[in-house]
């Protein structure tokens, strides 16, 4: 069994300088591959329910299936609920066994922000989960424009708080298809200056291999969200697929095809991270 808390997978990486990854998952598909793929890279991973996985498929099959995934792995896996939206789905992913529970309040007056992710803090720690939480908004491509995270609100978020990570908006935007972000490291360095937390970068995709691995060896970043990116490895792998076989119809036959590639492109990404 190698269930891990999101505490227990990043405080190691924070004091030996890398990153974990957090992998956005839609289905059994690719949720499998990237097990398979930190298996290979003898590395934690962090399995991640999002909102729009959470509409297509309820919250307790997803629970079901990381759990059993991570039962069968030989590296440790994190289950985590991410931009949790409210104190009630966060109550529930805690009492279906996910480890790690992401509450955003990132749109919320700071104080609210603060109060609510404090409240879903305690209750998490309460049952041995972790809690990460956002200060400063990050955007969406082709879409809301994000609010940089102010240092001095980072530090009275995470003291007051208690979270066990912190994702901060230092340029980085979810749904970007190149990798063309460009980091702020002045904020960077004020927020790392006021806080000892973790620090998550939300919108992984859109920054360079490079650019990854040095904020992970070179800064208190921890944690990188990486969705768009294989995503699009998904998407390409089934195309080819479907017109490669056009006999084939078979739904388990077309998605076995895509757990390869999706395999590879996650190894690629764990790799720089370390």
């Amino acid at each position: 069994m190698t269930r891990a808390t999101l505490s227990e997978v990043l405080q190691p990486a924070l004091r030996d300088g890398y990153a974990v990854a957090g992998l956005v998952c839609l289905g059994w598909e690719d949720a499998r591959a990237y097990v398979a793929a930190a298996e290979a890279e003898g590395t934690p991973v962090i399995l991640q329910a999002g909102p729009g996985a959470r509409a297509h498929m309820p919250l307790p099959v997803w629970a079901a299936m990381f759990h059993a995934l991570a039962d069968g792995a030989s590296v440790p896996v994190v289950s985590h609920l991410d931009h949790g939206t409210s104190i009630a789905e966060c109550e529930e992913a805690i009492a279906l066994g996910f480890t790690s529970v992401m509450f955003d309040g990132s749109r919320l007056p700071l104080d609210e922000n603060i109060a609510q992710t404090r409240a879903i803090t305690r209750l998490a720690h309460a049952a041995g989960v972790s809690c990460e939480g956002e200060i400063g908004f990050v955007g969406y491509a082709e879409g809301a424009a994000s609010e940089g995270t102010d240092p001095d609100e980072a530090a009275r978020f995470a003291d007051a708080t208690g979270v066990d990570a912190v994702a901060v908006s230092i340029g980085n935007v979810h749904l970007q298809t190149d990798q063309a972000a460009e980091i702020d490291r002045n904020r960077l360095a004020r927020i790392e200056a006021v806080t000892d937390v973790p620090l998550v970068i939300h919108g992984g995709s859109g920054l360079p291999h490079d650019l990854r691995r040095d904020l992970a060896q070179n800064s208190t970043i921890c944690k990188f969200n990486i969705g768009t990116e294989l995503r699009m490895t998904f998407g390409a792998a089934l195309r080819e697929a479907v017109a490669a076989r056009p006999d084939v119809f078979d739904r388990i036959a077309l998605l076995s095809a895509v757990e390869d590639p999706l395999t590879q492109k996650a190894r690629e990404v764990m790799r720089g991270l370390l």
